[in-house]
This record gives C-alpha cells, structure tokens and sequence, in this order.
C-alpha cells in the first residue's frame, strides 16, 4: 500500500509544479484522497460489502467533490488534477498513468445493463470539462481536449475535440482540420449579421419595385 501510495505522490509532483511535497499532496490533492479512498471502496465492493463500499465512495465524493463508484477499475499512477465535479460511472475502466481534470464525466448513456461506461487506455489525458460517455475503448496515449464530448470509440495517440469530439490530429499527423477551441463564433451573432444582410437585400428590392413603380 504504501509503495503504491510513493508511487502515485511521485507522479503528481512530475505532472504538477505547484505540489511541493509529500505531506502536502497527502493531505491536501483532493484527487489523491479519492483515488486512495476509492481503492479502499473496490476492495469492499469485490469482497461482498457493497452497502459499505457505496458509503465509502459517497464519503469520498462529500469531502473531494470526485465521485467515483465502487465498482469502477483505476489503475496505477492516476492523477486527476483539481477534481471538482470529476464522475467516473460503474463499469468505467481507466488504465495507468491517466491524468484526468476538472470537470470530466466518464459516464454511460442510459440505463443498459451490462457494459455501459468507457475504458481509458494507459497514458491518456482527459481535459477539463470532457464527456466520454457510452462502452467504447479510449486507446492509448489518446488527449481528448477541454469541453469534448468523447460518443465513440477514440484510437491509440489521437487527439479528439469539438462537439461531437472528432480525431484531428493520430500522432504526429493532422488527419482533418483542426478545430479552433479558443475562437469560437458567436452563434447570435452570426444569426443577426444573417438578419441584417436579409433586410438589407429586402430594403433594395423595395427600393427597385418603387423605382418602377414611378416610372
């Protein structure tokens, strides 16, 4: 437990520059108390307890914001970075070396039994605000950008973005045009400049009836 425990601080202070020490990401990273809470959850949940290991995981979720189910599989080295608002469903599999930020859901898409949530590969990074719902394999070494709605499967070392998420970029090469996540048009903006430009080709044909009406 404890290697395990050394294992998972390590981690954080390589990924995080604002962690300083042990004792402070021990005490202090919501997502290392819900990581090691939930493993206590799933050791209850696999051996019978279930009333126990559902109180456990709402515990968790009261004192992180990071609701994660019982029954969930987290592998090694997962850092979820700030935490709040982070849900990660029953039948969810996330692999090792996993960053995940705030705001990600890795959800299901109804009440199906059976396989309902996604499987994260190894090395995966999740951003902040990312939906990856339904029972489909996010490969390895994947990034799903910040807001993404991840509904189908995403392949090793892709990067998907966008609503729906699509692949833009499958290692090193863009395979579409890349969406722009930071200049992004204003829908009712667009909608008036539409409604502007219709009345002024309405004025104009008005102007010409009027023109051969006086004529």
């Amino acid at each position: 437990m404890f290697e395990r425990w050394r294992e998972e601080i390590n981690n954080i202070k390589a990924h995080d520059p604002a962690a300083r020490s042990a004792p402070e990401i021990m005490l202090l990273y919501p997502g290392f108390k819900a990581v090691r809470m939930h493993r206590r959850a799933n050791w209850y949940y696999r051996h019978g307890c279930r009333f126990l290991a559902r109180w456990v995981s709402q515990r968790a979720a009261r004192k992180t914001g990071i609701e994660i189910h019982p029954a969930a599989q987290i592998g090694r080295r997962v850092f979820i970075d700030h935490g709040s608002g982070v849900v990660i469903g029953e039948t969810a599999v996330v692999g090792d070396d996993v960053t995940i930020y705030q705001g990600v859901t890795l959800g299901g898409t109804g009440k199906h039994e059976g396989k309902r949530h996604p499987t994260i590969g190894n090395g995966v990074m999740i951003g902040a605000g990312a939906k990856v719902l339904g029972p489909f394999t996010v490969g390895d070494g994947a990034r799903i950008a910040a807001g993404a709605v991840v509904l189908s499967e995403i392949p090793a070392d892709a990067t998907a973005v966008g609503v729906p998420a699509r692949v833009v970029r499958l290692g090193d090469a863009r395979v579409c045009e890349e969406l722009d996540q930071v200049h992004i048009p204003d829908p009712v903006a667009q909608k008036i400049c539409m409604l502007e430009a219709k009345v002024h080709r309405l004025e104009k044909l008005m102007g010409e009836q009027n023109k051969d009406h006086d004529a």
